[in-house]
């Protein structure tokens, strides 16, 4: 039996590679794996450990490779998220465990639901991105610029890419406030009002810095990994899945998720009309207990 009390927020993977984890919430809880965003960390956005803990819930987050306190693994695909998760659980004790991602962390939460039925129930994506090869679908459709132009830029030269990228990763280790900055010409009103409260604001800010932290190649190399081949198939997923999005959203086009949702059997597609990305970030409560205990959502009309 483990020690609920004392989880390690240390996991050594087979090949040596440290994964550095964070657990938050009721420790005896019923298991929720958070994925964070790109860029992101462990301590990313989530609620607070005592509603956590008043709904029975157990939120496990942990650092992908690069970022925070986790070593890199180069190389890596969207896939290999199911080898860290499969380290992460053991570790823990955890057998069944629902899983949830945010934006570039959604498509790992994905490829869990995929390869990993016998021991995910549910799994959500919030404000995801579709593979880089989906069929039918203009990728590049409805996105802000500046993302337009670094996801071309990874594409047609990715050395010039990382050259840039470290330079804006050192700047936001010393100031974190830097990316907000430089998102706010993209970000809707809504958007704007979610990402300037205190106790979010102070949340994305801890978790941008811890997330370049110690390099800038967790970022590079989950952008690298979003716009290659993903390593599995997301119509082969057979849990119950929950696509949140919003039609405003310019980072993660509301497309995405829908040429996801056609293609998951047991998808439950729940379009926000008025919501951008950043309010995925009020949506999580909401989702968790839909994870849980299949608590229904509520839907927005259309306007």
């Amino acid at each position: 039996m483990h020690d609920l009390a004392r989880a390690p927020d240390h996991v050594r993977a087979p090949d040596g590679r440290l994964l550095r984890v964070e657990c938050s919430g009721d420790p005896a809880g019923r298991p929720v794996f958070l994925f964070h965003g790109m860029p992101g960390s462990r301590v990313g956005p989530r609620p607070r450990p005592m509603f956590l803990y008043q709904r029975g819930t157990r939120l496990i987050s942990y650092d992908r490779p690069g970022y925070g306190g986790s070593d890199r693994r180069m190389g890596r695909r969207i896939v290999d998220a199911v080898e860290d998760v499969t380290v992460v659980a053991d570790a823990l004790g955890v057998d069944r465990f629902a899983v949830v991602g945010r934006s570039g962390g959604a498509p790992h939460a994905l490829a869990c639901a995929a390869l990993l039925p016998h021991r995910v129930t549910r799994a959500a994506a919030l404000v995801t991105l579709a593979p880089r090869d989906a069929a039918g679908l203009d990728w590049f459709a409805g996105m802000a610029p500046s993302n337009v132009r670094d996801f071309r830029s990874l594409l047609t030269d990715p050395q010039g890419f990382t050259d840039r990228l470290i330079p804006r990763s050192d700047a936001i280790r010393s100031d974190p406030a830097r990316l907000l900055e430089d998102l706010r010409a993209d970000l809707t009103d809504d958007d704007r009002l979610i990402v300037s409260d205190n106790g979010i604001r102070s949340m994305l800010l801890r978790n941008y810095h811890e997330a370049v932290r110690l390099s800038p190649y967790g970022w590079l190399d989950d952008a690298l990994a979003l716009t290659s081949p993903w390593g599995f198939d997301p119509g082969e997923i057979r849990v119950p899945v929950l696509f949140w999005f919003g039609a405003k959203d310019v980072f993660s086009p509301a497309a995405h998720s829908s040429w996801l949702a056609e293609r998951v059997p047991r998808a439950t597609a729940v379009l926000e009309p008025a919501a951008a990305h950043f309010a995925s970030l009020r949506a999580l409560p909401t989702v968790l207990g839909w994870l849980l205990k299949g608590t229904p959502l509520p839907m927005t009309p259309p306007v």
